[in-house]
């Protein structure tokens, strides 16, 4: 059977049930699906996933509210990763082709001081916070103090990622993306190797009312080796990723691309694309940037003369 188009969508964070290494990562009895499930009682409505096979991946245990289908309309399994780590990054490159054998960095105890050091000459502002943090949290519980005294928060989170918090109004998104830009280009190799950097502007008056806006930008490493991209490249495919954020640099392979937001002008592009005309194409959504351990991947793709 011969595709004219295939579309290829990631759901990040959509685990279906821990995989064999989940106690190397604190992830003993993972379940997203299924706990969702459980939590709603049967009022949990995912039809069309059902229809497709999603409960078929564990018919010993199907998620509750998601009867088994008889007759699925897609092909349907659960994937464990190669990769070393649980970064959505190693998952990202892992799907195209190009799994993570080598650790990125993890700091569960902020960066080292020298990091900030040299941030903090190159930006000529002071950095505040320095550990784990939950993004709406570290807004709520420093963002105040940001504002008032121009201090970066910078902070991090299970992933291989170093975040940079500002209000909009007090560093200009030019000024955050300039010094996000310049970790990037510091944190490459050890004894740092950094998955993402990530600017995390927001907007709002005190700490009651801040919300991070659709601004944030993400500064990824840039592949270490050929991907699928490079191959559909090659092939003279044309492929199209709508993507949330400059997430995933695999896009610097593509031919064309458009960068989105969650704003609903994004969504909206989203949703017009695979109403439209071209030849050869493959479409790649990135949904989320939160890390699982088991991740329900479901293909379909359809024949259009």
């Amino acid at each position: 059977m011969t595709f004219k188009r295939v579309f290829g969508i990631v759901t990040d964070s959509v685990g279906i049930g821990e995989a064999s290494d989940a106690k190397d990562f604190g992830d003993v009895g993972a379940d997203t699906l299924g706990h969702i499930g459980d939590f709603y009682k049967g009022n949990f409505k995912v039809p069309n996933l059902q229809k497709m096979g999603l409960s078929n991946i564990r018919p010993e245990n199907p998620i509750e509210g998601v009867p088994v289908a008889e007759a699925p309309t897609g092909y349907f399994g659960k994937m464990h990763e190669i990769s070393v780590g649980k970064d959505s990054m190693d998952g990202h490159w892992e799907m195209m082709g190009l799994p993570v054998l080598e650790p990125l960095g993890f700091f569960p105890q902020g960066f080292p001081q020298e990091l900030i050091d040299k941030l903090e000459k190159f930006s000529g502002r002071h950095i505040i916070v320095n550990k784990p943090y939950s993004g709406t949290d570290v807004i709520h519980d420093y963002g105040e103090h940001q504002m008032e005294t121009g201090d970066l928060i910078v902070y991090t989170s299970g992933d291989s990622v170093l975040q940079i918090a500002a209000h909009e109004d007090v560093i200009p998104l030019e000024e955050l993306y300039k010094i996000c830009e310049y970790a990037r280009s510091i944190t490459i190799d050890k004894p740092y190797r950094i998955g993402r950097i990530i600017a995390r502007p927001y907007v709002g008056p005190d700490k009651d009312h801040f919300t991070r806006t659709a601004n944030r930008h993400d500064f990824a490493l840039e592949p270490t080796d050929e991907t699928d991209m490079d191959r559909l490249k090659q092939l003279a495919w044309t492929c199209l990723p709508l993507e949330r954020s400059t997430i995933s640099s695999l896009a610097m392979a593509l031919r064309m691309a458009f960068i989105l937001n969650q704003t609903m002008t994004g969504w909206t592009r989203r949703l017009k694309t695979p109403k439209k005309t071209f030849t050869a194409s493959a479409l790649r959504t990135w949904w989320t940037l939160t890390p699982c351990t088991a991740t329900v991947v479901i293909l379909k793709a359809t024949v259009k003369p």
